[in-house]
Parts: structure tokens; sequence; C-alpha cells
């Protein structure tokens, strides 16, 4: 281990001695002080968000992308509103749950307690650096960040504001650590950090998550790409449903949550497709159809079968015919990564279906994939979206970032 990545380690693990024993009312004022700092220095933050917003132009990072990465200043005043919720929010540490007298008078429960140190390997999203001090801080975990080159000079500026905040609530600054070198060979040895980090949690696309999940000897909470359908029923509102499509598709493309692919029963196909098709030019999307969904819009291309399994981040939509509730069901099931699934119906049978049937962490009747985000699930911010099924499931607010351990009260019993 390099000697960087080994002072790193270190210094968490000094530091997670005095954050786990912090009180919530000094959580509190620390992250409030954090937000106002970020919002104060909002022009630092935007002149080092311009440099690689220019950099990523520069090297034709599509428009999505670039979308995702670029701050302005209403941006930076939800990630300081997104402290302040999470301020707001009940501190799970030291909760006590299930406790239980045993037969022989021993008193059992279970305490909620710090991950410890958990590291986040994340690429060009700027505002997951204090949503993640964020949760980090309120739980009491120490957050080791390795970020990507396309967004390190915004890294760098929102962690000197949060540390300078820390050093100014005279707190251990090393709450929160960036590891500068965004270089393949440190974010491989940092995978290797068993010895300093307890959990490690990656944000990304599907290269970077396999890359994780495969390369690291620290357990790993899966956070995936997102493969989100939405199913417009034979019984479904095609208003309703033709704007659900737009904000899903197009409010903004580079997010793990939007839309990629959508399927449209065939009773619909007729009344929906030409008008949606008309909607989405004026977005410039361009549509990947099958057979029976091309005939309705002559100037989409035609899918194959990689396709049905593309996380595009960009103006592009595969589209489907199917005929039935359960074809849909089918093809999601075989073709999504377990993100956000969604269904347009009023047909409660159907609902139910569809909820019940489809595996993905947030499945939805007649509303928005965009609406999986801790912020708008009231965690008032989150670590990422969990696809994998141990541990956390789907946004991951304050109780992810925990575990719990026994505690047990006697009063001299010894096992016979």
């Amino acid at each position: 281990m390099n000697e960087m990545l080994q002072t790193l380690g270190e210094n968490a693990r000094e530091a997670e001695v005095i954050l786990r024993n912090l009180g919530t009312a000094k959580k509190n004022q620390v992250l409030e002080a954090v937000a106002d700092s970020l919002v104060a220095h909002a022009d630092k933050l935007l002149a080092a968000n311009a440099i690689d917003v220019e950099n990523g132009r520069r090297n034709h990072m599509p428009e999505g992308l670039v979308d995702r990465l670029m701050l302005t200043e209403a941006r930076i005043e939800g990630m300081a509103e997104g402290l302040r919720q999470v301020a707001a929010l009940d501190d799970p540490i030291g909760e006590v749950t299930g406790m239980k007298k045993r037969p022989n008078g021993l008193m059992i429960g279970q305490k909620r307690v710090p991950l410890g140190v958990i590291g986040i390997i994340y690429e060009a999203r700027p505002n997951v650096t204090a949503d993640a001090f964020a949760l980090c801080f309120k739980t009491g975990n120490v957050v080791i960040l390795k970020g990507g080159s396309d967004a390190i000079h915004s890294n760098t500026a929102i962690v000197d504001c949060i540390r300078s905040a820390l050093k100014a609530q005279d707190l251990t600054e090393n709450a929160i650590q960036l590891i500068q070198d965004t270089s393949r060979e440190t974010t491989a040895e940092f995978m290797k950090m068993n010895e300093y980090v307890d959990v490690l949690i990656p944000r990304g696309g599907r290269g970077l998550i396999k890359a994780v999940v495969n390369g690291s000897t620290i357990p790993v909470i899966e956070t995936g790409t997102g493969n989100c359908h939405i199913y417009v029923d034979e019984s479904a509102d095609l208003n309703m449903a033709a704007d659900i499509v737009m904000n899903a598709k197009t409010q903004r493309v580079g997010v793990c949550n939007a839309c990629e692919s959508l399927l449209v029963h065939e009773k619909v196909k007729d009344a929906f497709l030409p008008v949606l098709a008309e909607r989405l030019r004026t977005k410039h999307v361009e549509m990947r159809a099958d057979e029976a969904a091309k005939a309705l819009i002559p100037d989409a291309v035609s899918a194959t079968e990689e396709d049905w399994g593309t996380e595009y981040l960009d103006y592009i939509l595969s589209i489907k015919v199917v005929s039935s509730v359960e074809e849909a069901i089918r093809h999601i099931n075989r073709y999504n990564t377990g993100h956000s699934e969604a269904i347009i119906t009023r047909d409660y049978n159907n609902a139910q279906k569809f909820l019940d049937e489809v595996d993905a962490a947030a499945v939805y009747v007649n509303a928005s994939t965009r609406f999986t985000d801790g912020f708008e699930f009231g965690f008032g911010a989150e670590i990422g979206i969990s696809t994998q099924k141990l541990h956390a499931r789907g946004p991951m607010g304050l109780l992810a970032l925990t575990s719990t351990k026994y505690i047990i009260y006697g009063n001299g019993q010894i096992r016979p």
C-alpha cells in the first residue's frame, strides 16, 4: 500500500473513534455550519466546477453527463438544503430496539451503531461529495472519497470547504478525506484497504461498479446502473402516460433513474406512439423501436437485442410493443438492472400484479421513475441507490449506513 493511502487510512481510524461517540446536537450543529459554508463559498465551487465542465466538453463528454457534472447556484443551494434536511432527521445512532428478558434474567437488546469507515468510489457527480459527507457524518461514520478525474477540481473544492467548516467547529477534519490521485492503480489499491475501510460503495456506470465488485477485498454495497422501464398498459390514461414518459426520459438524461426503455400494450400503440413520438422529437430523442413500434414511428431506428439491456444516459429511448402485462413483466425482469420500473394503468389488478412480480428496488404505479432518490423519499440525501438485496435496497439513507450490536444486561448470571 502506498504511503498516501496508508496515511488516509490511519487518519480515518483515528477520526472514527471521535465520530462514533459524537452527540446528536453537535452533529447537527456541524451539518448546519457546513451547509452555510457551501453557500458562502459558492463562487469558489462554481469556479472549480467550470474547469471540470470545460475539460469535459473538450474531451467530448456527452451533454447528459456534462449536465450531471455541472454545478449551478441552485444546485449548490440544493446540496446545502440536503445537509440541513439530514440535520433535521432523527439520529438513528444509539437507538435500542427489541430489548427482551430471557428466562435466566438476562436482558438482551440491539443498539444501532455506525458502520465505521466508509469508502466511496464515484464518477462525475459533485453533489455526491456533499451528500456522502452528510449521511456518513450524521451516522457517526468517517468517509474516504475517491472521485473520478472528470470532477476532481469540483470535488477538491467541496471537500476543502467541508474540512474548513469542521475545523472551525473544533472537530477533526479527517471526518472526510478525498483521494486526489485519480489513477486506476490508486483506485485498485484503495479497494484492498480492508484493514482500514469497513465497507465500500461504488457509484457510477456499469464498468466502475463491476470493477469494484470484482476487485475489492472490502465488503461492497452495490449501487447499480439504471436500465429503467415504463410500461403503458392497455387501460392507461394516455395523456398521463405521455407526461410521465417525457419527464422520466428528458427531465435529466444522465441519471440512473431516467427511463431508458418504453413498453406499450398493442391495444393502445396506434393512439399513443405517434403522439408520444412527436413530443419526443421536440427534445431530439432518438427512438430505437421494434418492428411494431417502428411502423408507427417512421423516423425511428430499428432496435437491436443490445438496446433492450442498455442504460443510455442520453437522449435515446428503446421502444417495444407487448401483448400483455405478463409479457411486459417478463421483458422487464429479463433486461432490467433492478433499479426502478413503472406501470401506467387504471387497472387495479394489473397494478398489483406489476408491483408483486417486477423484481426491482423501486416499483411505481402511475408515476415517473425519476422519484427514486433519497431527497425525494424524505431521506435528506442518499449515499446511492442499492440494487442488491443484502443489507440495503433502494435509496440508501441514514439507516443503510448503520449496523447493530447486541447489548446484554445481567446481574451475575453465569452459564451452567
